[in-house]
């Protein structure tokens, strides 16, 4: 299995990002207790840990954002074969004692995201297939907006073993094909609209989505689209945060 394990947000106010979603989500930030490091762990209301936040290094390219993290076995052997396939290496490999290796690398079509291998064999609920039971504060869909969909969902399937289980057609811009990793369907993958950017977007279960959508304009964030009803789910928004990282919601309208 090869799903994501872990979500991370790469910020500019970190105080202000960690204000936003416990008011926004109902996610418990917490200190993680890496000495000289200001790591918040991001937890659900039930206290499972599902993600971080961090302060952006003042030198890094680029833009606030949301990560998600997906499983290896070998860091190193990983990035070789990432990099032969098109991929580039954003940050080389590093150690954090008790945790894991990791490092941040990046698709053929220039999409980051990180590969991690655990000290110990971890399970992970980060991010849970909605409808599996309760998955309130779980990330419960994975979107890649892709230049090239064929491109990418063929590195992905390369190298993570992901799968194309059917979709839905969007018109210009080609089918909207639901990715799944064995059994479970983490997501899907689409062509980038004329107006879109490229990237991952990670898409938080809630209980209400509109009273969601109020707290995130409440609380300075901006709605991109939606909420727009997903047939058999619910209804689903995208967003943005205070500093402009990309997120999406879905949850039921009561």
């Amino acid at each position: 299995m090869a799903n994501f394990i872990w979500y991370e947000l790469l910020t500019d106010d970190v105080a202000t990002a960690q204000a936003f979603y416990s008011a926004v989500i109902g996610w418990q930030v917490g200190d993680s207790g890496i000495p000289d490091l200001d790591y918040r762990i991001v937890a659900t209301a039930e206290g499972e840990a599902i993600g971080g936040l961090m302060q952006r290094p003042a030198d890094a390219p680029g833009y606030p954002a949301w990560f998600g993290y997906l499983p290896v076995v070998d860091v190193d052997e990983s990035l070789g074969t990432i990099v032969e396939d098109g991929g580039t290496v954003l940050k080389p490999a590093w150690t954090v004692p008790g945790v894991g290796r990791m490092a941040l690398v990046a698709d053929p079509l220039g999409a980051p995201f990180y590969v991690m291998a655990h000290e110990a064999e971890r399970p992970s609920r980060a991010f849970a297939e909605y409808g599996s039971g309760a998955v309130v504060g779980h990330v419960v869909w994975n979107e890649r907006i892709a230049s090239d969909p064929d491109r990418a969902l063929a590195f992905f399937a390369r190298h993570f073993g992901w799968t194309h289980r059917g979709g839905m057609p969007m018109g210009e811009l080609g089918e909207y094909r639901f990715l799944a990793d064995g059994p479970v369907v983490l997501g899907a993958m689409m062509g980038c609209p004329p107006d879109g950017t490229p990237g991952w977007y990670f898409y938080v279960a809630v209980e209400d989505i509109d009273a969601a959508a109020g707290r995130v304009t409440d609380h300075g964030g901006t709605i991109e689209y939606g909420p727009v009803e997903i047939p058999g789910v619910g209804h689903a928004l995208a967003a943005r945060d205070p500093q402009g990282a990309r997120f999406g919601l879905v949850g039921p309208r009561p």
